[in-house]
């Protein structure tokens, strides 16, 4: 307050009446409104304050009653009576037009509040009260700066009135943490950033500081930098609202195992809300931490016995572990509950997971058939097109390439304006069906019919890069708008120079793209194209180096341990380190086909003959068109004493090589396999004589 006559009577939301004269009373319920009336000026003495603090009090019992029934009109009406009398008894009282205006805020008059506060600051420019009220006023009708929609003109009054208080008052931390609040509010970062360490100079502990800085930070991209806040706010209060932040932070940049270790914090702290536990849990599944998960998810079902998603998280995690029986038994559970739409779908997915794309065709199919309307809404739309998307992707997988393009083809036919994407699909299944030809013939008409459409741009310039015609590729690429600067456009340039071998070009543009890179997860992105760069180089010393700094800072990078892994196997070295790094893989993604061969051939290489032949054919099923799969299957087999397997395997990879793409052909892998497929049939000859 101000200091002047009377101030001393009021906080600002608790009323402190001093005895003056006629000390009035301690309210416990309401007043009947008969009982009391508003004293008259008639009846006060000119230089006699009393009558006015009588009505001023009268007006704040009237306006907490009113606050605490729902701004009742009786209430309401009485509050503003008893508030102009005792105005027209002292008008000089600043403390009662300040809360008068607050009441005219309360109960949602704000163009009054407006000008009650307007008028005080005409009297007394430098009242910081009647600036906090306009404040408040101008703040409440800004409307949602999130959704775009608000008044940017309003939104700026706000700022003006907090700025003038915080001038006033530099240590005033209700008002910072508004204007700070109102400046990101205004997408001015740096304003905002600056208050906010205002306010932590003034009290380095500010819960709300420690937060909206590191909104800002999370805002600008920098989510290192806000989780390094976060983490320092949490370390001196593990506060339940900046532990959820914190674990929100982790979960943006799929740190998930990080945000499942908070999530348990804030279980803690809030007694095992189950919402908290939910959040645990499914972080736990990102994570790959299956048994946890498993744990979570069983004991939030066993509360809630009626949930079908819940039977579904667990049968999703069974299937990740491979339990196919436990999973199938979650979802019958699930099936007896509602076999809904969601349940039939994961039906389909546990069999895909098992290799049984035939069934796994027919029941998206029955579920298509079923599920079949005239006119969809866009829910059903989206639905459906999400169903029509995994079948074609299973047809594709089991080689049907024709019935997957009419899959999906059938999206276009729901939302045309997702025909150049389909369109895309539909030239990634004869690329990997291996028919270049009907793939570049497509992918021609496409970029003519849907000129300028930029996915379709990356696509064509991807399978001329397969078709060894790199030069063409990259002008392609060049040619987009902005390519220069265009961090996708670049990466994708430099992978065109990785199939082409031009490696000297491709770490240049790397280099380039490093440049670009705005995040920790981009450069780490760039820094697994090097590893891969390398090993294409067969400089396995670099390609570890840049792998070990990619797990250095995600230790969960399954890409990387796999890299790691699998060159280490390829030269039958380090193999006890080997296997770990590829089962700590494998673990995280069971069903990758690429990481099963890396396991199978490092069982290989350990003599672990058993092992290594069930995991490669699994790895077979999934990746049947990769002939080092069948390569390293076939080396199995024949030390196993299984020279017609062998050879099978063999011919399987020679086929493979000979229709992969001209930029992946390798004469001299070739001719390896021939040589070793030549060296069986005649051990198989020499058997028959």
């Amino acid at each position: 307050m101000t200091g002047r006559t009377g101030a001393v009577l009021a906080t600002k939301r608790g009323f402190t009446l001093l005895a003056l004269g006629t000390l009035y009373f301690t309210a416990v319920s309401p007043v009947p409104l008969r009982a009391q009336t508003a004293v008259s000026s008639a009846s006060a003495a000119a230089d006699d304050h009393s009558p006015a603090y009588y009505n001023f009090a009268m007006a704040h019992l009237y306006g907490e009653l009113a606050s605490t029934y729902g701004n009742r009109g009786e209430y309401v009406n009485k509050a503003l009576d008893f508030y102009r009398a005792a105005l027209k008894l002292d008008p000089s009282a600043v403390y009662i037009q300040e809360e008068l205006t607050q009441f005219y805020v309360q109960i949602g008059q704000l163009d009054k509040a407006q000008a009650e506060a307007d008028a005080i600051l005409k009297a007394h420019p430098d009242d910081t009260g009647a600036r906090r009220i306009l404040g408040r006023v101008y703040s409440s009708q800004v409307g949602d700066p999130e959704s775009g929609r608000f008044d940017r003109a309003m939104l700026q009054k706000a700022i003006d009135q907090y700025q003038k208080i915080v001038q006033a008052e530099p240590k005033d931390l209700e008002s910072l943490q508004q204007l700070a609040r109102l400046y990101r509010a205004a997408r001015d970062e740096n304003a905002a950033e600056r208050t906010f360490k205002q306010i932590l100079a003034i009290n380095p502990d500010d819960e709300d500081g420690l937060n909206g800085l590191a909104v800002v930070y999370a805002d600008r991209g920098d989510m290192t930098g806000a989780i390094a806040l976060l983490k320092q706010a949490v370390d001196k209060n593990p506060d339940p609202r900046t532990l959820v932040m914190l674990a929100e932070f982790y979960d943006q940049v799929k740190e998930f195992s990080a945000a499942a270790d908070v999530w348990k914090q804030v279980a803690e702290a809030t007694n095992d809300n189950v919402r908290v536990r939910r959040a645990l849990a499914a972080d736990l599944l990102n994570a790959g931490r299956l048994d946890e998960a498993l744990t979570a998810f069983r004991a939030l079902a066993e509360e809630d016995p009626g949930s079908v998603p819940l039977q579904l998280q667990i049968a999703e995690i069974l299937q990740k572990k491979r339990d196919y029986a436990g999973a199938e038994a979650a979802l019958a559970k699930a099936r007896s509950l509602d076999n809904n739409p969601a349940v039939r779908f994961a039906e389909a997915e546990l069999l895909r997971m098992q290799g049984k794309w035939q069934q796994a065709a027919i029941a998206l199919q029955a579920l298509l058939n079923d599920t079949k309307q005239n006119n969809y809404t866009d829910a059903d739309k989206g639905e459906r097109m999400r169903l029509l998307e995994r079948l074609g992707a299973v047809l594709q997988e089991s080689g049907r390439t024709t019935e997957a393009v009419a899959a999906f083809r059938q999206i276009a036919e729901l939302d045309s304006e997702l025909a150049p994407r389909v369109e895309g699909q539909v030239i990634e299944v004869y690329r990997s069906a291996k028919d270049y030809k009907t793939a570049r013939q497509l992918a021609d008409v496409a970029v003519k019919r849907y000129s300028g459409d930029r996915g379709l741009i990356f696509v064509h310039a991807s399978l001329l890069g397969d078709l060894a015609q790199p030069d063409q590729a990259i002008t392609e690429l060049k040619n987009l708008p902005q390519s220069a600067n265009d961090k996708e456009v670049i990466l994708s340039i430099a992978q065109i120079q990785d199939k082409a071998k031009r490696f000297d070009d491709e770490r240049k543009t790397l280099d380039t793209a490093d440049t670009l890179a705005k995040s920790p997860e981009e450069k780490q992105a760039i820094l697994f194209m090097r590893g891969a760069m390398f090993e294409r180089q067969k400089n396995f010393e670099a390609a570890e180096k840049a792998f070990r700094d990619v797990l250095a800072t995600d230790p969960g990078n399954s890409g990387a341990m796999n890299y790691i892994g699998y060159m280490f196997a390829d030269r039958n070295v380090r193999l006890e380190e080997a296997q770990q790094l590829i089962s700590k893989a494998v673990d995280i993604e069971p069903d990758n086909g690429a990481y099963l061969d890396s396991l199978g051939w490092v069982h290989f290489r350990l003599n672990k003959l058993d092992l290594a032949e069930g995991e490669l054919r699994q790895a077979v099923d999934k990746v049947g068109k990769d002939p080092t799969v069948h390569d390293h299957l076939a080396e199995v087999y024949f030390k196993q004493g299984k020279v017609r397997e062998a050879i099978q395997q063999w011919e399987a990879a020679v086929n493979e090589w000979k229709t992969s793409a001209p930029s992946d052909q390798d004469p001299a892998e070739l001719a390896k396999i021939n040589k070793k497929l030549e060296g069986a049939r005649v051990k198989i000859s020499e058997k028959a004589r």
